[in-house]
């Protein structure tokens, strides 16, 4: 996830030294430019350097090229000769512009992409001009974004919700990476626990060096927008629809600590979505104070969602997301997720506890039409939909039990959805509800097909005007990221960065 950052888009943020970036740790041929452009400021030859530490000319050329990662003894090595420390080769940042464009010149000319097309590689050296070279990075770059833009199709946005479903199965959905910067910026911070608070937030962002700054005028195509040449983070007043702007200032704080690049493409860029989103509830719900919390509650055979929600005030969907990241890791339950709308489609969903969600021929469930007998659409059959819905339902991956409520948005009211295997229920609190359905789904007899009564009175006598959503015939949106207008990004930050 750290693609290399275009010219002029980006600039690198400052973060503490005693910040683990995780991912962000550097490449081999980023450390080789750090070692090369140490050697050139010591004015000693590649012989002499090798001579000096024990190895060969060719190895540490090899280093320097960025086709050897070097052992931790040689960087080591080299630092003493050199009169750099270890830090300084290991630093994320290229040591200059050009060897900025250098590096992403060769990563350009390493990419499948480029390969196929059967072409000679530019040599890249000090005899390069800075012209050519940044001329050749900017045909590369415009090129790879002309690629994405015409792969950015809604088949491959469902092909990447695919294999991004696939890795938070294959981890249970828990990230131990991301607790732990998430437990460190809490203790930095000295948080003593409990709901974290928006002095607590406004601290934390304080904390890497950034200030909260909310405004009226955030474009409307962004949730956040942050001014990494000013330490500045954008909010929306909570005029502006947003009532609790924690959340948006702790995923924005997470793109800077988890070392997020500009996504190389539209995969990375929901990668990097799924890591904020986690980031923030991490940060909402500490790892160490939820589990106790979770773990009482089995042992009392009395697990909620609904008590997690008002435990740490945030919002059901928050904390039933956070449930599905800690209760295989912690409590040993399986478990899915979903999220649909009143019409059963579905919107977010997650599984490893082999429930069989609807999907079409290329695998994707989002846009999917979930049974009406799921417990998740049965909730909005009940006359109050401020209460969780419990109920068992057969299915033909096995009998679930589903704890369900209901959420109103400004874009409607929206069904969110927990459920665990039969065996498993036990947990649960409202485990022993008498509410039981049964889902023939895939069969179209279950719930697809309208009774033959009705299709004997209707078929053939209705012509329904079909409400078709103009998003799912359009490309996804350009952009690095996508949807978002670099004009309207820019004169934002323009309009409102301190005066210089």
């Amino acid at each position: 996830m750290n693609a290399s950052a275009p010219a002029g888009r980006l600039i690198e943020p400052d973060i503490p030294v005693d910040v683990d970036l995780g991912d962000s740790s550097p490449d081999p041929l980023t450390i080789g430019r750090r070692v090369r452009h140490a050697r050139h400021e010591s004015g000693r030859t590649l012989g002499e350097v090798a001579d000096a530490i024990g190895i060969s000319p060719s190895a540490l050329s090899l280093i320097e090229n960025g086709k050897r990662e070097p052992r931790l003894s040689v960087l080591a090595a080299l630092a003493k000769v050199l009169d750099a420390s270890v830090q300084d080769f290991l630093s994320a940042a290229p040591p200059s512009r050009r060897a900025a464009l250098e590096i992403r010149l060769e990563k350009a000319q390493r990419q499948e992409s480029y390969e196929s097309l059967g072409l000679p590689k530019v040599k890249i050296g000090p005899r390069l001009p800075m012209e050519a070279l940044e001329a050749l990075v900017g045909m590369h770059e415009a090129m790879a974004s002309a690629q994405a833009d015409r792969a950015a199709t809604p088949e491959h946005a469902r092909q990447a919700n695919g294999e991004l479903r696939e890795r938070m199965r294959a981890a249970d959905n828990y990230f131990g990476d991301i607790e732990r910067e998430a437990a460190e910026l809490l203790k930095a911070i000295n948080h003593p626990g409990g709901p974290i608070s928006r002095a607590s937030v406004d601290r934390l962002a304080g904390h890497l060096g950034y200030k909260l700054v909310h405004t009226s005028d955030l474009p409307s195509s962004t949730r956040s927008v942050s001014d990494m040449r000013h330490k500045r983070i954008y909010l929306p007043q909570p005029e502006a629809g947003q009532h609790d702007s924690r959340s948006l200032a702790m995923q924005a704080v997470g793109h800077l600590v988890l070392g997020h690049r500009p996504p190389a493409d539209f995969s990375e860029f929901l990668s990097q979505r799924v890591e904020i989103n986690y980031f923030a509830s991490a940060l909402l719900m500490p790892e160490k104070d939820t589990v106790a919390l979770l773990k009482q509650a089995k042992a009392d055979k009395d697990v909620a969602i609904e008590d997690l929600r008002d435990a740490y005030a945030v919002s059901y969907e928050t904390a039933a997301h956070r449930f599905t990241n800690l209760a295989t890791r912690h409590l040993e339950i399986p478990v899915h997720f979903m999220r649909i709308s009143q019409e059963g489609v579905i919107y977010k969903a997650y599984e490893n506890d082999g429930i069989v969600f609807p999907s079409d021929s290329t695998g994707a469930i989002e846009g999917q039409r979930v049974c009406r007998q799921w417990t998740a659409r049965r909730v909005f059959e009940q006359p109050d939909l401020t209460q969780a819905y419990q109920a068992f339902t057969d299915t033909r991956s096995g009998t679930y039990w589903c704890t369900a409520v209901v959420e109103r948005t400004s874009a409607g009211s929206f069904s969110v959805n927990v459920g665990v295997p039969y065996q498993y229920v036990k947990w649960m609190r409202g485990g022993n509800t008498q509410e039981r359905s049964k889902s023939r789904c895939p069969d179209p007899s279950c719930c697809l097909q309208p009774p033959a009564a009705q299709t004997d009175r209707w078929g053939g006598l209705s012509w329904p005007s079909a409400r078709v959503h103009s998003h799912l015939l359009a490309a996804m949106p350009p952009g690095v990221f996508p949807g978002v207008d670099d004009n309207e990004i820019y004169a934002f930050l323009d309009k409102h960065a301190p005066a210089e």
